[in-house]
């Protein structure tokens, strides 16, 4: 049995509208899994449930065996380190961290062991007698995490830490908590819309959309192939063409165009989507796999350059590095190769 469990979870703060829908969601011991999407989606929600902080309409959500859907926040044993870091102005780091065990009312030389320990592994012992505004923004947020994990959580729960730093010391922060998950294995999720920062440092990561949680399951198997097209939009994915089912592995495009995949589903009617760094201009003219195009805006990313090219399935990006530049009103040749092509 999985570690935690939430188990068809609605909320709705109407009684009309589910901001959750029948929800569910199995993380392992240890595991650093990622609620992934954008504004609005339930994510935040979804962790709300989990803290305690609101108690769903319906369902039941389980640590380690035991029920807890009805437990108060306070009960729950678990870490917590939102936007807001929340740290006491007016206390040592020490003192910031040592503070819920002071609530706990534990002995002293507990406390004290405790807080050291915790001071080395974030990397902050030698701050223990500064204050908040002595540090920087990394810092303070270290100190929050310090803080939340010195109480041994069941969970550690992360709402969007990372969101008020800058861009350079996210990518730090991010491989920090990273280590000390690892290092303490400790289960922990964490709420993000940021697509590289979750694909950085999860387990596994949970796409929401409107309620509900349209695809589960590693980083790699979401990023090469997203099952639906929300989320395969939401990942990167900026070309897509209908296409009814000819035979197995082979789909025609409305004007003709026929593609091989490698790929199949039952339906007669998809969408192929293709990142445009995978489609290729060529000089072959007939072929399948390729469609005739124009040359409309050539944009230079420095590696490579992207042409949005309009052709008879509509506009489509391509990323092409190639030395040779194209002008727009060029006519180009862009192959499809069967192996990149992602049906949804």
């Amino acid at each position: 049995m999985a570690f935690v469990q939430l188990k068809d979870i609605r909320v709705s703060y109407d009684g009309k509208n589910d901001i959750l829908k029948d929800l569910r969601l199995s993380i392992e011991k240890g595991e650093l899994v990622s609620l992934l999407g954008p504004s609005g989606c339930g994510k935040t929600t979804t962790l709300r449930v989990i803290a305690g902080l609101i108690e769903p309409n319906d369902g039941n959500f389980i640590v380690d065996e035991m029920d807890l859907t009805k437990v108060p926040v306070h009960k729950r044993n678990f870490g917590m380190v939102f936007q807001s870091y929340a740290l006491f102005p007016h206390l040592t780091i020490f003192e910031n961290v040592a503070f819920g065990l002071k609530l706990k009312k534990e002995k002293k030389a507990s406390i004290e062991e405790k807080v050291v320990n915790m001071l080395e592994k974030t990397g902050l012992a030698e701050f223990a007698d500064r204050y908040p505004k002595q540090l920087s923004g990394g810092q303070r947020q270290r100190v929050a995490l310090a803080r939340a994990l010195v109480m041994e959580p069941k969970l550690l729960l992360l709402d969007e830490p990372l969101s008020n730093l800058d861009a350079k010391l996210r990518v730090t922060m991010r491989m920090e908590i990273k280590r000390i998950q690892r290092q303490l294995g400790i289960t922990t999720i964490f709420v993000t819309h940021d697509q590289e920062e979750c694909f950085s440092i999860s387990d596994k990561v949970a796409v929401m959309n409107k309620g509900v949680i349209e695809q589960y399951d590693s980083p790699e198997e979401i990023y090469k192939n997203p099952k639906t097209e929300f989320v395969a939009r939401f990942i990167g994915f900026e070309n897509f063409i209908d296409l009814t089912k000819e035979r197995e592995m082979i789909y025609e495009a409305a004007n003709g165009a026929r593609f091989n995949t490698i790929r199949s589903t039952e339906k007669n009617r998809v969408k192929a989507t293709i990142r445009p760094d995978d489609i290729e201009v060529v000089s072959t003219t007939e072929s399948d796999n390729t469609v005739k195009g124009t040359v409309l805006v050539r944009t230079f990313l420095g590696k490579s350059y992207q042409y949005e090219v309009e052709t008879a399935l509509g506009s489509l990006l391509v990323n092409d590095e190639n030395s040779d530049v194209y002008q727009s009103g060029d006519e180009v040749t862009l192959y499809f190769a069967p192996e990149k092509i992602i049906l949804v």
